[in-house]
């Protein structure tokens, strides 16, 4: 790697000088981190068609996995709605039609052999933050939208092929982290897979105004909860096995479980009116949150950074983490004053962090380390999408709260879609005149399949 030259290192030092505390400098270096992280992305360059929408991988032919394109595509989405910057609407676009796969269920047929229930989750994630904001849908003949993709992954997800169907186990009615049999991990249940899904159906519930997916989350909740997933303290641990009978729990604790269930809880805490019940919940998990990743001021993937077995996939966590609970703040503002400062201190950190690469402005991962010179050399997309996410996490002080059916959301959905769902297809569709009445139709659908949906006996 070339040593930066004087130019180079003069747009260095503009970078890192750039305060985070001010609005205009924000939106400036969050547009140089974001232009950076497109470096990686080859989906649109000559040859490399069979890339769109995903970064170069899987390994050991390249570093990425699939959902980590679905987790770029969010991040630039949340780039995109603070700063305005509408320069990426294509690719963003392209992406996600690409990836939605032949049944419009983010299942594209090549990447089902590594299929994880939480990969699919991540890039309808992508999709339900698309529908919140806004994001113009795709051309018409795709025959796509945002928020019937997400619709299509949740019913899905809710079925029992997906879960464990044994009623005398303590794992019964837990979601798979694997979506098929064949699968490598299809017998661990774990919480991002479980947390994810939490996650859609608070939105889902938020946007629709249909409390029957508000029905489904909690349930989930409560499922992590009874696991011991998330225990008494708020920490929130990775999963367990079913031939363990979901009682080996795995102690280790990644930032993105936390945070994922942190903006879930934040949807579920507005749809209930200020609900006690989930500020106790969501309050729990950020204070438990704040001290464990973020010990001195600054975010650390606690269970794996310092001890060098940090995967490219942990090197993600930290962008989530800001963003998702940046997000979280805006549906309840009293953590605002908890949060933020911290997550000022932290993105300051991770700009610091942002010396290395041949123009000398790519970012690092190990930002407690007081920047980039004290930590290996290596840059990555996950970096970039690191600091990108630390930086308009930031911007969500005084961001608006997510759009709705009722508050000009536009997206349009089919609650009867999803390949597991081959009877319900030939339900009509929502269209704009009937979109407020998703909520009904969804309830429907969902009655229709709650008998074999065995998660949904739980007590």
């Amino acid at each position: 790697m070339g040593q930066p030259t004087p130019e180079m290192q003069q747009r260095t030092t503009k970078l890192a000088e750039l305060r985070v505390s001010a609005e205009d400098s924000l939106a400036q270096t969050a547009a140089e981190v974001a232009k950076d992280l497109l470096s990686f992305y080859k989906g649109e360059d000559p040859g490399w068609t069979f890339a769109i929408g995903i970064l170069p991988g899987p390994p050991p032919d390249g570093d990425y996995f699939w959902w980590i394109g679905g987790a770029m595509w969010g991040t630039l989405l949340d780039y995109r709605q603070q700063t305005g910057d509408k320069q990426y609407d294509a690719i963003i676009t392209r992406s996600l039609v690409e990836q939605s796969g032949e049944k419009k269920d983010f299942m594209p047929a090549n990447w089902t052999a590594t299929m994880g229930n939480d990969d699919q989750g991540f890039w309808a994630m992508t999709a339900m933050l698309a529908a919140e904001t806004n994001f113009p849908p795709p051309a018409r003949e795709t025959g796509l939208d945002w928020l019937a993709l997400v619709q299509a992954v949740f019913n899905e997800q809710s079925m029992q092929e997906r879960r464990v169907n044994q009623p005398n186990s303590n794992c019964n009615g837990g979601l798979r982290w694997q979506a098929f049999s064949i699968n490598n991990g299809f017998d661990y249940v774990n919480t991002i897979s479980n947390g994810i899904y939490f996650n859609l159906g608070a939105r889902l519930a938020r946007y629709t105004g249909n409390d029957t997916y508000a029905e489904y989350a909690e349930k989930t909740y409560d499922l992590l909860e009874r696991l011991k997933y998330i225990d008494a303290e708020g920490n929130v641990h990775d999963g367990a096995h079913l031939p363990e009978n979901c009682l080996d729990v795995n102690k280790l604790q990644f930032s993105y479980n936390a945070a994922v269930l942190i903006q879930g809880a934040a949807f579920m805490y507005d749809i209930t009116n200020q609900s006690q019940k989930w500020k106790d919940r969501l309050d729990l998990l950020v204070d438990r949150s704040l001290s464990v990743f973020f010990p001195q001021g600054v975010a650390i993937e606690y269970a794996c950074e310092g001890v060098g077995s940090c995967n490219v996939d942990m090197r993600s966590f930290k962008g989530y983490l800001h963003r998702w609970v940046s997000q979280a703040t805006v549906l309840a503002p009293h953590l605002k004053d908890k949060v933020m400062p911290v997550f000022e201190s932290s993105a300051r950190a991770g700009v610091a962090a942002c010396d290395r690469g041949d123009n000398g402005q790519m970012c690092g991962f190990e930002w407690a380390q007081g920047g980039g010179a004290q930590s290996p050399k290596q840059t990555s997309a996950v970096h970039q999408m690191n600091v990108l996410g630390a930086l308009t996490g930031l911007m969500m002080k005084e961001a608006e709260p997510p759009v709705t059916n009722a508050t000009g959301g536009s997206s349009k959905g089919d609650a009867g879609g999803g390949n597991a769902l081959p009877n319900l297809r030939a339900m009509k569709p929502i269209t704009a005149a009937d979109r407020a009445g998703a909520g009904i139709l969804t309830s429907l659908v969902l009655a229709g399949f709650v008998g074999s949906c065995v998660w949904m006996s739980l007590n």
